[in-house]
């Protein structure tokens, strides 16, 4: 896969500080990027109002400045990226929600992922807040949700990411699946 090893060696470069490696990297991931911010919006209130291409823009300008990280690959970057449109949806969710003084928080639907959510809608913040738990009681299982849920990584793209075997993956994925059920559905009966 040419196009990866080209994607790795410019994001090689951008976490060097050079500023042409922003301008060469777009085109190669663009419409990945519109793919995976569709995918975020997808599951928002239908008046959001954000659109994908804002999404994509505002999370790649984030993520190209940042001269600290080391990045490992394009999966590498699509995850971060991912994790970075969902920072920036719940922020959106709460500031509408301050604005609102109390209104309803947006509300998405869990897709294929949590197949036991199918028919029903996870307030973010709550998600938000139950993988931010989730996080701190076990850092692996948080960062998985966060590459498979909300980066949309494969099994074995996971894997790769976090230097595990997929067989690892599958096993902490069904017990961070879980885990988020019982606490979304615990918050859902405060």
């Amino acid at each position: 896969m040419a196009e990866d090893k080209d994607a790795t060696a410019i994001l090689l470069a951008a976490s060097q500080g050079d500023p042409a490696a922003a301008d060469a990297l777009l085109p190669l991931v663009y419409d990945e990027l519109q793919a995976v911010a569709a995918r975020h919006l997808r599951r928002e209130r239908p008046d959001h109002t954000l659109q994908t291409t804002a999404l994509v823009h505002e999370a790649y300008l984030r993520l190209i400045d940042q001269s600290r990280v080391q990045w490992r690959g394009r999966a590498h970057f699509l995850a971060v990226a991912a994790m970075a449109m969902r920072r920036i949806l719940v922020n959106h969710a709460k500031a509408r929600a301050r604005v609102k003084r109390g209104g309803q928080a947006a509300r998405l639907p869990l897709d294929e992922a949590f197949e036991s959510f199918q028919q029903r809608s996870v307030d973010l913040e709550a998600l938000d807040e139950a993988l931010a738990r989730l996080s701190k009681i076990d850092p692996d299982q948080g960062r998985m949700v966060e590459l498979r849920f909300f980066g949309g990584l494969s099994v074995e793209e996971t894997a790769k990411v976090l230097g595990i075997s997929p067989r690892t993956v599958h096993r902490e994925w069904d017990l961070a699946k879980a885990w988020l059920r019982a606490e979304v559905s615990r918050g859902d009966e405060r």
